[in-house]
């Protein structure tokens, strides 16, 4: 970059990075806590995001850092293998972030059903919402999305005055207080202030009312040296990456990780007419950047559409705006560290709950529904099976259902046959695929053609036809060539048109 482009860049740039920063403070803390971890593990993902990933990254006006659509998964593998696992996890699963991108596989992540993934950001947003539920009243989540929804009423029992110790009342108010305002300044915000987020205002509005009427509700937890929470990657921990349980979370990680990174990516191209994302460079900086994380044991991280999308409104330019946020954060735990630990946890919790809530989008359902039930049904199914299993499982159910969908179209075959009362003409007319699973269906329809007639079997309506009906209709020629039977198999209409203009293009040359 030259001095005269920074110099033109930079005003722009520099404005969009406090925006993006009012707008990752929150988020960065309060994913941390929902994946069961210190908050001061998702400032060092969006440090190391904003930093490393923004100067590497293929898509320059994208910010990463710790991404609600991993929460879920982080809490389990938390709860299942520990804190200290995570490192070689995230570790592996950015190696192969940085193959994938090598190699050139960025649009193939992107290969993936609008169905599946709509689907599993609804379920994650359920999931979301109900384990925050309880951090938001100052109870601890429990390790699924059923045993969550089991347990809110007893917590919500405890936390009333009137019934339970009532610890948990103020917390759950503050978290109200949160959303409430949340939700108003989305509706209703003047066009002046629209760059002012609405989750800093209402953290800050619930951090101030706790003050004021010094509540005791728990609050964040900040060390003073940002170092203190770096819990570096030991060389003992490497060992267990050759278990099967740990491979198979690196390869959801990686996954998922890169599907959330590479839709986002392609969402902001929407929003700006700058330079194109460059997908496979932006998965190798993702991939650098997890391996990082995983190095200091911090959460991992994508590419994340909130923060990007703020970025490009806010008017960045160059993809210095994304590296100045990540300046921010390191200097509000630097400077801010005692600010910061004002902040009730019940505020950061309420802004997941109202993220989660935004994640199960109706608008989707009725997208999805101009493709038909089926794509409305997987949906329905990806989500479900999340909240009642896991993320994995439910994600490669959405995946089998998917694939189950396509086998059946594929297979699906009209047979038509047209033949006039002593005419020695018929027409077998075919809609669909000729696989080997409708042999008995085609063989039924050319048991009632008469055997002395000439069938025409035109093939232009046909997306696929395989050796085994091909066969079978062979064998109807040769079964009844001696009483005058004549097969013609028709060119398809398309091949037809494709080589009469090769041909005027011969002859014009």
């Amino acid at each position: 970059m030259s001095v005269e482009t920074l110099k033109s860049t930079l005003p722009r740039d520099a404005l969009a990075s406090v925006v993006v920063f009012l707008v990752a403070l929150p988020l960065c803390m309060g994913i941390a806590i929902a994946s069961g971890l210190p908050p001061a593990k998702g400032l060092i993902t969006g440090i190391v995001g904003g930093l490393v990933v923004g100067f590497l990254a293929g898509a320059p006006l994208q910010v990463s850092g710790p991404a609600a659509g991993l929460t879920v998964l982080v809490f389990e593998l938390v709860q299942q293998y520990g804190a200290a696992m995570l490192g070689p996890i995230l570790l592996l699963a950015g190696a192969i972030q940085l193959l994938a991108g090598r190699l050139r596989l960025g649009c193939w992540f992107r290969v993936t059903a609008p169905a599946v993934v709509y689907g599993m950001l609804a379920g994650i947003g359920v999931l979301i919402v109900l384990s925050q539920l309880h951090v938001m009243l100052d109870a601890s989540p429990q390790a699924s999305g059923l045993d969550n929804l089991q347990a809110f009423p007893a917590a919500l029992r405890e936390a009333l005055p009137l019934i339970g110790a009532g610890d948990g009342f103020a917390a759950g108010l503050l978290g109200l207080l949160t959303i409430g305002l949340m939700a108003l300044w989305d509706r209703f915000r003047p066009s002046r202030l629209r760059l002012l987020p609405g989750a800093l205002l209402g953290v800050a509005a619930a951090t101030l009312v706790g003050l004021w009427m010094g509540l005791d509700v728990r609050r964040v937890e900040v060390p003073a040296n940002l170092g203190e929470a770096i819990d570096w990657l030991r060389p003992g921990d490497l060992l267990s990456l050759a278990e099967p349980g740990i491979l198979i979370a690196a390869l959801a990680v990686a996954f998922i990780a890169s599907a959330e990174t590479l839709l986002s990516a392609a969402a902001v191209d929407r929003m700006h007419q700058g330079p194109r994302a460059d997908f496979d460079r932006e998965l190798s900086a993702q991939g650098i950047g997890n391996m990082l994380c995983g190095l200091l044991g911090a959460l991992p991280m994508t590419g994340v559409i909130v923060r990007s999308s703020a970025n490009v409104q806010a008017g960045a330019r160059t993809r210095l705006s994304a590296m100045l946020h990540a300046v921010w954060l390191l200097a509000s735990v630097v400077l801010l560290a005692g600010l910061l630990e004002q902040i009730p946890v019940a505020a950061l919790a309420a802004v997941l709950v109202y993220t989660g809530i935004k994640l199960v989008d109706i608008k989707a359902l009725r997208y999805l529904g101009r493709y038909g039930r089926m794509a409305m049904f997987i949906y329905a199914a990806t989500a479900l099976a999340i909240v009642s299993t896991d993320l994995l499982t439910g994600v490669l159910i959405g995946f089998a259902l998917t694939l189950a969908q396509l086998a059946w179209r594929a297979s699906r075959l009209k047979i038509n046959l047209v033949q006039e009362e002593g005419s020695r003409h018929a027409e077998l007319r075919m809609i669909g695929a000729a696989t080997f699973l409708k042999v008995p269906q085609l063989a039924k329809a050319l048991e009632s053609v008469q055997p002395d007639c000439h069938l025409h079997v035109p093939l232009d309506r046909l997306s696929y036809i395989d050796h085994a009906c091909m066969e079978l209709l062979d064998e109807w020629q040769r079964a009844h060539r001696a009483s005058g039977a004549r097969l013609i198999i028709e060119q398809h209409a398309l091949k037809r048109r494709l080589e009469g203009r090769r041909r005027r293009l011969a002859l014009g040359a």
